[in-house]
């Protein structure tokens, strides 16, 4: 990948979204945010994200995964790695099926979320 990774960061608490996106970028990633599932959608009218880490519970309980069939629709390439504190069997096992590539549990772990994020930069490098 010759241009720098592109990061959209979905999560309806700024601080996260924040701290997220000044952690990327000192790794030398491009990073866009949205609070939530409507502005993730008009962000992906206009920026393509290799990766995209989304939020499960925002407005709604489960609103991640409502947007997240739309969001791989609108940008099939994407990687989609959910980032909630919800740890249940059952969300995980429908973020998959919905089409998400992997699962955080908050709080972060910045080593864990650095490893998985430059992981997956890895597998699109090389399908490219």
């Amino acid at each position: 990948m010759s241009r720098k990774p592109r990061l959209l960061v979905v999560d309806n608490e700024m601080d996260v979204c924040n701290f997220v996106k000044a952690f990327f970028e000192m790794r030398g990633f491009d990073v866009v945010t949205a609070f939530n599932g409507d502005e993730a959608l008009k962000v992906l009218e206009h920026v393509h994200p290799d990766l995209i880490m989304l939020d499960v519970v925002m407005r709604r309980d489960k609103e991640g995964l409502e947007y997240l069939p739309q969001i791989k629709k609108i940008s099939p390439t994407s990687k989609v790695i959910m980032v909630t504190g919800v740890d249940d069997k059952e969300t995980i096992e429908t973020a998959k099926k919905l089409g998400a590539d992997d699962y955080i549990t908050k709080p972060l772990v910045l080593e864990y979320l650095e490893n998985t994020v430059i992981d997956k930069v890895k597998q699109l490098s090389q399908v490219s």
